[in-house]
């Protein structure tokens, strides 16, 4: 029996990648993220609206059979919308919190060009396509940071998927720049462009989707002269044609690919009478043949007559009914290398040289596998506007927006889609080392080309026909990927060296909850600050757990801008009242250490949507807004005195920061109240004074032994300093007397904070 294709059933890699939505209708949404974590919600709950390569390639296959069995008609039961989601690097960033996911990037490479986005990539993008000029992805006021596609096969379909996108975007603050439509043209203008060819004939096979021919191995069975090339080349991760540097991938970057999303407009009255112009010209210069005609002339500068039949196997005219058109992609240029038949400036010579590209006239051509193979990129586009009507004074009209939305694939940025765009299509001197430079593609650039025949070369001048108003270059993340970044991050892996011990928040309706207490440890690793569940039982061992691995803080809407939990004091009156608990939050923007008052929901650790877990209350201010922090510039941890809490109205704190390289402490009080009104009770002093901190020079931060507070006048504090800890006692009472009950531990004792 035959084996499937193992990419066709793919649930990782998105659908339109190797599989291709293949729609009569489509349309991107370009976003633009205004609220991080409300960005990331979005993120997860797309995640499951996301089409894969199984449904899409599944769907298909059906598709295809069943219009086979039609005799060529759409099956009009077979109806499917899907949609696929990429993001910009700037959207990568604002995911993971502000990090940067692409620290160190090979100069040349493609994740450079990713980084700096295809408006900085000198693309031929100039004059009237000048990145100041486009719609959208100039870098500047129209910034983009993800972009959807949906397609469709009815109009109804797309229009309701577009209406729930809109929806979601607008709920979560998303900014719509753009909107992209794209749609086959009607009637006999099927399955062409506006200049009026028939367009994406020529895409490659992928080996490990496609089936190969059992006589020709090297091409897709049932598609003479499409080749298969390696699943690489698109996908990342998977096998590519040797050869090339490419740039090592980061681990997130597997299953997915580069996108690039270009809207070309197209004069299409001007090309047409360019192409009558030059005509003229080569018929003065008599190297025509006398019936040649615009239609003539306009295939060979595609390389395809209308219907799609290539130049190269019916030089003199269309077979528009040929019954082999299912061939149209089986020829080659090895036996016309001057280019007399199929011009060397042609658009299909241009884009892919085949069989035919040479180092230099005479020399033999260089082979396909892998010259050819590691150029390639899977077009995904459609055009957008009315077809031309010369008759109409409506959107058929000369001045009405028209053009190509261009959309590709590929795993290099670099080496495939600039490669061909620079070095082929804009390059004049391509292919090389001809005594007469060929010029640059005229289906999509300006300039002269220079026209061969067995008699003479002649010099065209064409003038702009497409212009660039729009380009993104973006990433197409898989499914596993996507589900990390609505958590904020693009790995699930964390380095050993995280000890979660910056601040603990007690969770507030988690304590003494069935003989355990539950927390949230705060702590830095190798992806930004992190949050992790931890529980510690009653009893004599106080045996920790995780409950909950690391996530991000960029999850929560209450922790945005913070990239360190430097500390965390409850609001001593407003614990738990009407199912929330309120926080003082501190942490340091830009060198300086503020504060945000923040509120926590009960059940919050039960699967409650962050929203609605956790809350900003009252933005930022600078720690000097307290009046018992005079002379303070950074907290560093808080103790509360055990048996003054709620006493007359009012809280006390040991609180201790950093003054002049050494750590001392102070007491403070904060009065329940609105106002909260907060004095200095006592003065700072050396950490010498405590007898149970001798031999620290530092308290990272303390945490209450849940079951052990005020027994017998005593209570209990697990002391974090340094990979270390240790449990001290203090007493109730006016002296307060302290000491150390449990000498100091390595912290890897803790299962819940190490690893």
């Amino acid at each position: 029996m035959r084996e499937e294709p193992k990419l066709r059933e793919s649930d990782d890699i998105q659908g339109d990648v190797i599989a291709g939505f293949k729609k009569d209708r489509m349309t991107l949404l370009f976003l633009k993220f205004e609220d991080p974590a409300r960005a990331r919600t979005w993120v997860k709950r797309l995640a499951s609206q996301i089409s894969t390569t199984r449904q899409v390639a599944t769907f298909n296959a059906a598709f295809r059979m069943a219009r086979q069995a039609t005799g060529g008609d759409d099956p009009k039961a077979l109806k499917a919308t899907w949609t696929n989601v990429s993001f910009t690097y700037e959207g990568l960033k604002v995911l993971i919190g502000g990090k940067d996911p692409l620290p160190s990037v090979r100069k040349g490479g493609t994740l450079e060009a990713f980084k700096e986005g295809s408006h900085k990539r000198s693309l031929g993008d100039t004059g009237d396509s000048s990145p100041e000029n486009w719609l959208f992805g100039d870098g500047k006021g129209q910034t983009v940071h993800a972009v959807i596609t949906v397609a469709s096969d009815t109009a109804e379909g797309l229009q309701d998927a577009l209406t729930a996108q809109r929806e979601a975007a607008a709920q979560a603050k998303i900014v719509i720049v753009f909107q992209q439509n794209g749609a086959t043209l009607p009637g006999t203008r099927r399955g062409k462009e506006h200049f009026g060819f028939k367009d994406g004939v020529s895409e490659p096979g992928v080996i490990g989707f496609d089936e190969p021919d059992p006589e020709r191995p090297e091409y897709v069975k049932d598609h003479p002269g499409t080749r298969l090339v390696p699943p690489g080349e698109f996908v990342i991760g998977h096998d590519r044609v040797g050869g090339i540097p490419y740039d090592e991938m980061p681990e997130w970057a597997d299953n997915g690919s580069f996108q690039v999303v270009r809207r070309l407009a197209q004069d299409v009255p001007g090309w047409w009478a360019q192409v009558a112009a030059q005509l003229k010209v080569l018929r003065k210069a008599k190297v025509v043949p006398d019936e040649a005609t615009a239609e003539w002339l306009a295939a060979r500068m595609v390389g395809r007559w209308r219907s799609g039949t290539p130049v190269a196997k019916c030089p003199h005219a269309d077979m528009p009914d040929n019954a082999l058109a299912g061939q149209d992609n089986d020829f080659g240029y090895r036996n016309d290398p001057e280019g007399f038949t199929t011009p060397l400036f042609s658009h299909l010579r241009k884009t892919n040289p085949r069989d035919g590209l040479q180092e230099k006239p005479g020399a033999g051509p260089l082979p396909e596998k892998p010259v050819m193979d590691r150029r390639r990129i899977i077009r995904r586009g459609a055009p957008y506007g009315a077809p031309f009507d010369p008759a109409s004074d409506g959107p058929g009209g000369p001045d009405h927006p028209r053009g190509l939305l261009f959309v590709c694939y590929q795993s290099d940025l670099v080496e495939q889609f600039e490669f061909i765009q620079k070095m082929w299509i804009d390059n004049v001197d391509f292919p090389p080392n001809r005594p007469a430079k060929p010029g640059p593609d005229p289906m999509v650039g300006p300039g002269k080309v220079n026209f061969e025949s067995p008699d003479a070369t002649t010099e065209l001048s064409f003038h702009q026909f497409v212009t660039t108003e729009g380009s993104v270059y973006a990433f197409v993340p898989s499914l596993t990927t996507l589900r990390l970044l609505g958590d904020g991050r693009l790995t699930d892996k964390l380095p050993e060296t995280v000890r979660p011990t910056d601040a603990f928040l007690p969770i507030p309706d988690r304590q003494r909850d069935n003989g355990k207490s539950w927390y949230w440890a705060y702590g830095t690793g190798g992806d930004g600050p992190v949050c992790r569940t931890i529980s510690i039982a009653d009893g004599d061992e106080h045996k920790d757990v995780v409950e909950r691995p690391d996530r991000p803080l960029a999850t929560w809407p209450c922790y945005i801008g913070v990239s360190k939990v430097d500390a965390i004091l409850p609001v001593p009156d407003e614990q738990r009242v009407n199912g929330r608990s309120r926080y003082w939050l501190f942490h340091t923007v830009e060198g300086r250490q503020v504060y945000r008052l923040i509120s926590i929901a009960d059940g919050a650790e039960s699967g409650l949507d962050p929203e609605a877990a956790g809350a900003v209350d009252r933005p930022d201010r600078p720690i000097s807004a307290w009046a018992s922090f005079n002379g303070i510039e950074q907290v560093d941890a808080f103790l509360p005195v055990p048996d003054m809490q709620r006493q007359n109205g009012k809280s006390h704190y040991w609180l201790f920061h950093s003054s002049l390289g050494q750590q001392v402490y102070r007491l403070i009080s904060i009065a329940d109240g609105s106002a909260h009104n907060d004095v200095i009770e006592r003065g700072d002093r050396s950490l010498s004074l405590w007898q149970s901190l001798a031999g620290v020079s530092r308290v990272d931060e303390f945490l209450a032994v849940p079951d052990m507070q005020r027994i017998n006048g005593l209570s209990l504090f697990w002391v974090f300093h340094q990979q270390k800890y240790r449990i001290i006692c203090i007493a109730d009472g006016h002296g307060h007397n302290d000491q150390v009950a449990v000498e100091d531990r390595s912290i890897t004792l803790w299962k819940s904070l190490t690893g």
